[in-house]
């Protein structure tokens, strides 16, 4: 398995190809490369991303079959079956990169500061249970002279929420933490430009 110096620079090197169109064609449909995939898999990379629909992981890292262990959920947060599933790839795949990948113009951090400036009670408990995970990491935001300037505070607000997921998972599983140390495992966060396509990893 490669190291995660190596990962991060595959998906730098990816994401690069994608933001200038120069992408392997062909590379999701390769017969060859899901027939080698039947009898197992190694991804060299944990991507816990956003369920938008702009921001597909394999497409916009330009990888192929196999090569992504994929969790996606609205907000990218972190709940204890995101921490499983990135126990279990750790464990299972020994994938030695996390990435906690947010994006510009995010629905579920949209919703979270809209129920902090008009609280109202009319979501659907499950919604709310997605909102109520982002809003302590973006509440200190409050306080300060961008809570008057929307595009500034979604954008700060889309990166606090980042570094609480990357946060929650470097302490929030004995088995992630303990790796972490040992630098066998790297959790870092990005965010995705839905516009330009570019990926900033900003947390090392």
């Amino acid at each position: 398995m490669i190291s995660a110096q190596q990962a991060l620079q595959r998906l730098q090197e990816g994401n690069r190809r994608f933001v200038s169109g120069a992408g392997r064609d062909g590379i999701l449909y390769d017969n060859d490369r899901r027939d080698q995939l039947v009898a197992g898999q190694e991804p060299f990379a944990i991507i816990l991303g956003c369920s938008d629909s702009r921001v597909p992981a394999e497409i916009v890292f330009d990888q192929g079959l196999g090569d992504l262990f994929v969790i996606r959920v609205a907000g990218n947060i972190v709940a204890p079956s995101q921490i499983g599933s990135v126990e279990f790839a750790v464990e299972q795949f020994k994938s030695p990169l996390v990435v906690v990948m947010g994006h510009t113009h995010c629905g579920a951090i949209c919703a979270t500061i809209d129920e902090l400036q008009r609280p109202h009670g009319e979501r659907s408990k499950n919604i709310q249970s997605i909102v109520d995970r982002i809003r302590p990491s973006i509440e200190s935001l409050v306080s300060t002279p961008m809570w008057e300037d929307q595009g500034e505070l979604i954008r700060h607000a889309t990166r606090a929420n980042v570094r609480a997921s990357v946060n929650q998972l470097r302490h929030g599983s004995a088995m992630l933490e303990k790796l972490t140390e040992q630098e066998e495992l790297v959790i870092t966060g990005a965010e995705y430009d839905i516009q330009s396509g570019e990926i900033d990893f900003f947390e090392s």
